[in-house]
């Protein structure tokens, strides 16, 4: 693999891990690539210089030579440790190791005394906080509880639980708890089993129900639930949303405790353990939650890749994970910034490079992290350039054409010609991002192109490059210019005769419309040539009544939008007073150009007839 062995890679990174105090520690590292390499040592995004207490092995590991929690000075050995391997291509960053000391608080919860009835149920809990967590066994009478006794149910947290109580139950019991940090001894608490079995009926009640827990998976669950009443209740374990728990990985702990043990993302819900009375419908139901986290995973690795001056390069990370992770890109080991020359999209799993050049020849890594770990893979960019490639294309210039038009020249470039087949023009809007940037291809006889379909009032940008059968010159100087304006389109107009004196005009702004200050309306019987108006109204308003008419003859009622650049082309309606009806709305909008000599306007369109009613 181009990108992997014969460049940079990890082979080993470091690993998460408890240190005893006073204890050595290792953390490995292990790169293969090309020689020479350098590795070096974070803590804490602080670089690592030996010392006597921490120094570098000859194979790249750091070597702790004796772990302290807290040293004199009030540092710490405990943080967060990355290891860095650089060699001519580039710079790599491994995963981050934390690294935490081992440690043990002093019990927070102990035995209680209890005192129950022959035939019921004991329970017995002592917590502890330590790293790593402490396993907990239980003594009874100074003696390890014997675990054989299927009446006695251990659970990891530190719970004993006894069913079917008996006289020879009784006796003091403690526990102990120890991890590679230390040992500890809770204190005792005493059992009394009491007379003899009851025959009193009880309800179901459930002691203890199962409490929220958040695990990674392939880590064992253990969802408690014990319960008493008379007669003895039957525990039953279901999922809140109804689907079924399954039987691969699931077994059951004493009377009533669930444990799933190599757990997945799926296994995560709400359980409901129920208590029921036998042979009836009584029963008491608790719920906990389980959340099963996944360290962050690559579904897609990016891929290294080799790319001419001036394309674009493309790196695609995809990563999952429980909570879903986040993903940050390096640029030989440093945080890579965005520009309009860097893009990130898609959550940060494509990283764009557009126009490259040399400067972006590195190796990129993705990192992705999440609560329940972190990953990292690296691609390298190897940017081609060949000798003798031409020079970017000179006097670029852009001239505005109308408010759809411009047209861009430019003149060959100064060295290296005979070898061009072509020239690629790119356009972007300048307020948009560069990705949103489109080319066109023009032939290497032709030193000018017309852009047309552009927006009005807008700026664009532009810039030539050059191109050969073996690469791209670099982009020429970049030129900026703006399209005209245009006035704005003809509006759609209706008319309605509200009464034998007033009409009402009614319009709706075309799509096409464009940018427009406001509207203008004329007026006038047909039979003259004076208009009555403008009547100016504002850019919001889609309606007006034209009041004090005459019932007796035809109207023509014009309407046009306007801006800054000019009137636009005006919508015309005819329309008569008389008697409901022979109320007519005549023709269709005409196309009424302006004569900008005489300021006059001419209808193109023509009436066919005009009902009166006479």
């Amino acid at each position: 693999d181009f990108g992997r062995s014969s460049e940079l890679a990890f082979v080993v990174e470091p690993s998460d891990d408890i240190a005893v105090q006073e204890q050595p520690l290792i953390l490995y590292c292990q790169v293969e690539g090309i020689q020479p390499i350098t590795i070096t040592w974070r803590k804490n995004g602080a670089m690592i210089v030996d010392s006597e207490n921490a120094f570098m092995l000859a194979n790249g590991s750091l070597y702790v030579s004796r772990f302290q929690r807290v040293r004199g000075d009030g540092s710490s050995d405990e943080g967060e440790y990355d290891c860095m391997a650089q060699n001519h291509y580039g710079l790599l960053v491994s995963r981050k190791a934390k690294i935490q000391a081992a440690t043990m608080s002093d019990f927070h919860i102990h035995p209680q005394n209890a005192v129950v009835e022959e035939g019921g149920v004991a329970r017995f809990q002592c917590q502890i906080h330590g790293l790593p967590e402490p396993v907990i066994l239980w003594h009874k009478n100074s003696m390890p509880v014997n675990t054989d006794n299927e009446r006695y149910t251990l659970l990891p947290k530190g719970v004993l639980q006894i069913t079917g109580l008996r006289a020879e139950d009784s006796g003091i019991f403690h526990c102990v708890a120890t991890n590679i940090a230390n040992v500890k001894f809770s204190r005792e608490a005493r059992l009394t089993v009491s007379g003899s079995h009851s025959t009193v009926y009880k309800d179901p009640m459930i002691l203890v129900g199962p409490e929220n827990l958040t695990l990674t998976v392939h880590q064992t669950a253990v969802l408690e639930c014990i319960a008493t009443g008379n007669p003895r209740p039957i525990v039953s374990w279901s999922r809140l949303d109804g689907r079924p728990i399954g039987v691969e990985g699931i077994q059951v702990l004493g009377t009533g405790n669930l444990m799933i043990s190599d757990l997945t993302v799926q296994h995560s819900g709400i359980y409901v353990c129920a208590a029921n009375k036998p042979g009836t419908r009584v029963r008491r139901t608790a719920q906990g939650s389980l959340v099963v986290q996944a360290p962050a995973e690559f579904v897609q690795h990016p891929q290294s890749i080799s790319r001419p001056v001036g394309t674009t390069a493309i790196f695609t990370c995809v990563a999952q994970g429980e909570p879903p992770p986040q993903i940050t890109w390096l640029r030989n080991g440093q945080i890579l910034e965005t520009s309009d020359h860097i893009k990130l999209k898609n959550n940060n799993s494509t990283l764009s490079i557009y126009g490259i050049n040399q400067a972006d020849e590195a190796i990129y890594q993705c990192l992705a992290e999440n609560s329940a770990g972190s990953t990292q893979a690296s691609a390298r960019l190897t940017v081609l350039w060949a000798d003798g490639l031409p020079s970017p294309p000179q006097g670029v210039r852009a001239e505005t054409v109308s408010a759809t038009t411009i047209q861009v020249s430019w003149e060959k470039p100064l060295q290296n010609t005979k070898e061009i087949i072509g020239y690629v023009l790119h356009i972007r809007k300048a307020a948009d991002p560069v990705e949103m940037e489109y080319q066109e291809a023009v032939s290497k006889s032709t030193f000018q192109q017309l852009v047309t379909d552009l927006e009005p009032s807008t700026s664009y940008s532009f810039y030539i490059k050059a191109y050969t059968s073996r690469g791209a010159s670099k982009a020429s100087e970049v030129t900026v210019v703006s399209t005209l304006g245009e006035v704005p389109a003809m509006p759609s107009l209706f008319i309605k005769v509200i009464n034998s004196t007033t009409v009402q005009a009614t319009w709706e702004p075309s799509i096409k419309l464009g940018q427009h200050e406001g509207f203008k309306l004329y007026y006038r019987k047909v039979h003259l040539s004076q208009y009555t108006g403008p009547v100016l109204l504002a850019s919001n308003v889609t309606a007006y009544n034209i009041t004090h008419l005459d019932a007796s003859v035809v109207y023509e009622v014009k309407l046009l939008a306007y801006n800054q650049h000019g009137d636009g082309n005006s919508t015309v309606r005819f329309v008569s007073l008389r008697e409901t009806v022979e109320r007519t709305v005549l023709n269709p909008p005409c196309d009424c150009m302006k004569d900008e000599q005489n300021n006059k306007t001419s209808t193109t369109g023509i009436i066919i007839g005009i009902h009166i009613g006479v």
